[in-house]
């Protein structure tokens, strides 16, 4: 957004968390406005959500600005990185020879069409062997978002669709650019929050009234299947609670 500052004109960023409640509703669960998308900027969001009482925090799923990410990882102790199918497709393809897209690309969509997660990894190796002699660089770029990008597999298949990508905050981030572009240019920050604010507050209330994002009960399972996931990495690396906690 730009905005004057000091009888200047200033491209700022405004920061937008939106979150899935105990009840299975979706929330617009905070807004800053900052001078860079930085570290610094999610930090101070996040810091700010924590304080007025953002809690059991799952999942977080976004693309794979380091400073959103480090953000996370300081403030969101528990939470798992979701890497954003979207955005990662588009990484991917930067750094894959042109010819040889289509075909990684479909590879790589048959990945997230698996029934079930044992299935996902399975496809995702064989797309690994695929492009491991001819693609190195593409398997190695694969090979190190693998974790992050297959996260949504510790999850029941239920949910798989709305929590493996960003792209229902890519929506509410076209509306609010939709009713901010008549504005043009902001006389200061106050008045973007105020503006984009309403936005955000018009479509809080739809969620909070409208149906459930996610079904009660396949929220119990999610936590469940967590419980499991924790324990079983326990076992593996035979660590007890209290190794953990410590």
């Amino acid at each position: 957004m730009k905005v004057r500052e000091g009888g200047r004109v200033l491209n700022t960023h405004v920061l937008v968390a939106t979150g899935v409640n105990a009840d299975g509703h979706r929330e617009i669960l905070g807004l800053d406005i900052c001078s860079a998308e930085s570290e610094a900027g999610w930090l101070t969001l996040f810091r700010g959500l924590n304080a007025r009482g953002l809690s059991g925090v799952k999942l977080v799923t976004s693309d794979a600005h380091s400073g959103l990410v480090a953000a996370l990882g300081a403030t969101l102790e528990g939470a798992t990185w979701q890497r954003c199918r979207t955005h990662y497709a588009a990484n991917l393809m930067a750094i894959c020879p042109k010819h040889a897209w289509p075909g990684v690309k479909a590879m790589l969509h048959s990945v997230y069409d698996q029934p079930d997660a044992k299935a996902v990894h399975a496809q995702f190796d064989k797309l690994l062997d695929t492009v491991a002699d001819k693609l190195p660089q593409v398997h190695d770029h694969l090979e190190e978002a693998r974790a992050d990008i297959l996260a949504f597999t510790a999850f029941p298949k239920e949910i798989w669709r709305q929590i493996w990508s960003n792209n229902p905050q890519e929506r509410l981030n076209r509306e609010i650019r939709r009713r901010t572009d008549v504005v043009g240019i902001f006389p200061d920050r106050t008045s973007a929050i105020r503006l984009i604010g309403a936005v955000l507050a018009e479509q809080h209330d739809d969620w909070i009234e409208g149906r459930r994002y996610l079904g009660l009960e396949v929220l119990a399972r999610s936590r469940m299947a967590l419980i499991n996931t924790t324990e079983t990495t326990m076992q593996k690396e035979d660590l007890t609670p209290a190794a953990l906690t410590a």
